[in-house]
């Protein structure tokens, strides 16, 4: 018996509140569809339906796409089972729902895409291994993401605000989100903060916020181009103001966020096996975003030997049974 024989093939189109699920037989025969919601409770459901179809010597394969979002709850739940679990990428059957002649778009029509696939590459298709430490540094890049854009919005609202209250401001600093301009924007968000201030008590602060690397010279400049610029003062001033001084704690505790998640980053990326940070130009948020979208790089080499095992036993088969060529023709 050919060893694709002996499987019926789940595909598994995810979702955030369901799960649809379509068994197919070697033969691309569709033998039944099941949905069930996103909880592990319902998980059982999916396996004892499945088991309806899986008559003695038969076991089941499934197929997910997304084992690392959507799906990694049942695919926990499936590999914690010993069940065969198989990563479906995402190309692949998309690739395979564009190749029929007609267009379909339902989660059947997809889950049984997937289940496809899932029978004509079975040997290429990595397992599922959705081990806590890959996923756990997903999250951890996903939240650094996040961050990163957040702080980036933030900056470039704070330019809009600024160009209100000082239309010479990106003449004060190199860089409007420096240490020395962030405590200047957050002391003095409007000229008018400034009416008393001199060059000599400006200076002094502006040494402090950036470690003696701001000069009187450079109070002067900004106090000249305060001048220059005119009255901004308007209605709502203080709110005004208030805008600004929230968008500077803001984008501190962005950075904090950032230094804070980068550090859980380097502690987890400890215990993996990679070390990909040696090599020159990656570091850890690199090396954290390649891992993450890797996961466990042994699981492609096993997929690699069980394909070369199947090659070597096709090359024995001798008389009876299934030849090679007639093997070739269940694909």
């Amino acid at each position: 018996m050919h060893y694709k024989m002996r499987h019926v093939y789940v595909g598994v189109d995810l979702h955030k509140a369901h799960h649809t699920a379509v068994i197919i037989d070697c033969w691309n025969t569709k033998l039944g569809d099941i949905q069930i919601e996103n909880k592990p409770s319902a998980f059982a459901e999916l396996m004892k339906f499945v088991k309806k179809f899986c008559k003695k010597g038969i076991t089941p394969v499934y197929g997910l796409e997304d084992t690392g979002g959507n799906g990694r709850a049942l695919a926990v739940h499936l590999v914690d089972k010993k069940q065969i679990v198989k990563e479906v990428n995402s190309a692949l059957s998309y690739s395979e729902r564009k190749s029929n002649a007609t267009t379909q778009k339902s989660d059947s029509w997809d889950a049984f895409c997937i289940a496809k696939v899932l029978l004509a590459r079975l040997d290429e298709l990595p397992d599922a291994n959705p081990q806590d430490i890959y996923w756990t540094i997903g999250q951890l890049v996903a939240r650094r993401t996040a961050i990163v854009k957040h702080a980036a919005s933030l900056k470039n609202q704070l330019h809009q605000q600024l160009s209100y209250h000082y239309p010479s401001y990106k003449k004060f600093f190199c860089d409007i989100d420096g240490k020395a301009a962030l405590a200047f924007w957050e002391k003095y968000p409007a000229p008018h903060h400034l009416e008393s201030v001199g060059a000599e008590e400006l200076a002094e602060y502006l040494r402090k916020a950036s470690h003696n690397t701001c000069s009187t010279r450079k109070a002067e400049e900004i106090l000249e181009l305060v001048k220059k610029d005119g009255e901004t003062k308007r209605n709502y001033q203080d709110s005004r103001d208030f805008l600004i001084v929230n968008m500077v704690q803001d984008m501190r505790r962005s950075r904090e966020l950032i230094k804070q998640t980068e550090e859980q980053l380097r502690q987890v990326m400890a215990e993996t096996d990679y070390k990909l940070e040696s090599m020159d130009g990656i570091n850890i948020v690199t090396a954290a975003e390649l891992v993450a979208e890797i996961g466990d790089i042994r699981r492609l080499e096993k997929a690699r030997q069980h394909h070369l095992q199947y090659d070597e036993e096709q090359d024995g088969v001798q008389g009876g049974g299934y030849s090679n060529r007639a093997s070739s023709k269940l694909i």
